[in-house]
């Protein structure tokens, strides 16, 4: 059985539910029924339509589930008259559900992970793995999104802000977590750019792409990570910069800024350096003021702190840092960076250790120890 056919059809099969009354969290349920029993039947007796026989069986389950629910009474009432199975459109839905699962009603977080689980097929304990939770805390936030939307009418899908958010997101599990969804990002956000014409949509586009024009180099053969200045230049993707600053270009031009827009400039100012020690620290510095004046993120700040301890000096960027909150995640890693530029090995030696307990995966945790056991042993010498 061909496991991947199986998981491309999901979204279609679940929109196609969504479309003829169902809702959301009863359909997901029924989708779910239904490839258990795709699992069971397929490998003896393969359909000839499978996405048909999806919709089929699972509109079937979500009946059964209906009529069994005596708090569902009127439901039964409405479903009475079985929508006969037609032949299922061969499109792709899984934009318009990504629209579905980041209602108004939905914080983006408790989006992110529904999304996860009813478009990207990702099991509760993928998706617990992503974010370094229990599995049965994610359980838990997965049930309450379900509960949030159970029962409200997707008449007022998600704003485009929101799927913004959410489709960020995910490229960021993707392209930092266990499990691989940042092409699928870049994939949707093209459909996205293509259906409307938003620059903060082409920002995030040129983002993507310019952050994924330099996965190659992130991490060495034997899996550790590799900082951004000491990544092979010659292994990025030039023509995925090419067109992510081609993108970004033409959104500016319209003089409509945005967060993504301002992201994907620090993007490019980086991608466009020949050398990490040419990179133009100043106007990173700019757009990281212009990020902070549109967002107020802290998280921007302590970037900021890094570009203005790289454009002034480490002293420059520490007194950035001390007008942050130490609670910050990475707080410590650029402390301990800034503090050993600054000629401090014996703080910065302590500060990288103690990243190193707080980093949010095992990657940049063994980088982390790796850069306070340099330190160390350098001062034992």
């Amino acid at each position: 059985m061909d496991e991947a056919l199986v998981r491309s059809l999901t979204p279609g099969v679940l929109t196609i539910l969504v479309r003829r009354g169902a809702d959301f969290a009863a359909a997901e349920d029924a989708v779910q029924d239904a490839l258990i029993e795709a699992f069971r039947v397929w490998p003896s007796a393969p359909p000839r339509d499978p996405k048909g026989w999806l919709v089929t069986v699972a509109w079937r389950k979500f009946l059964d589930q209906a009529r069994a629910d005596s708090a569902r009474r009127r439901r039964e009432d409405l479903v009475e008259d079985e929508p006969r199975p037609g032949p299922a459109p061969g499109v792709d839905d899984t934009l318009q559900l990504y629209f579905l699962c980041a209602h108004p009603s939905l914080t983006p977080s408790s989006a992110v992970a529904l999304t996860l689980r009813a478009v990207g097929g990702l099991t509760t304990r993928q998706i617990a793995r992503a974010y370094l939770v229990p599995e049965a805390t994610m359980a838990q936030r997965i049930s309450r999104a379900k509960r949030t939307v159970s029962g409200v009418r997707f008449d007022r899908p998600g704003d485009v802000a929101t799927v913004l958010r959410v489709l960020y997101l995910v490229f960021n599990e993707g392209y930092s977590g266990d499990v691989d969804l940042a092409a699928e990002a870049i994939r949707l956000t093209r459909q996205l750019a293509a259906a409307i014409d938003h620059p903060e949509v082409a920002g995030l586009l040129a983002l993507m792409l310019l952050h994924h024009a330099r996965r190659a180099s992130r991490t060495a053969p034997d899996g550790s990570l590799v900082p951004l200045a000491e990544q092979d230049r010659g292994r990025w993707d030039t023509r995925m910069i090419a067109e992510g600053i081609g993108i970004l270009q033409a959104a500016l031009a319209r003089d409509r800024l945005g967060e993504f827009q301002a992201q994907a400039a620090v993007a490019a100012l980086h991608a466009d350096a020949p050398t990490a020690g040419e990179t133009d620290w100043v106007q990173i510095v700019e757009w990281y003021d212009e990020l902070a004046r549109l967002t107020d993120s802290p998280v921007v700040r302590l970037n900021r702190a890094v570009a203005l301890g790289e454009a002034d000096g480490p002293r420059a960027g520490l007194a950035a840092l001390a007008a942050l909150d130490d609670s910050l995640p990475r707080y410590a890693a650029v402390a301990a960076y800034l503090h050993e530029r600054d000629g401090d090995p014996d703080t910065a030696a302590r500060l990288y250790a103690e990243a190193a307990r707080k980093a949010p995966n095992l990657a940049e945790r063994d980088y982390l120890t790796r850069q306070a056991a340099r330190l160390n042993a350098a001062r034992r010498r």
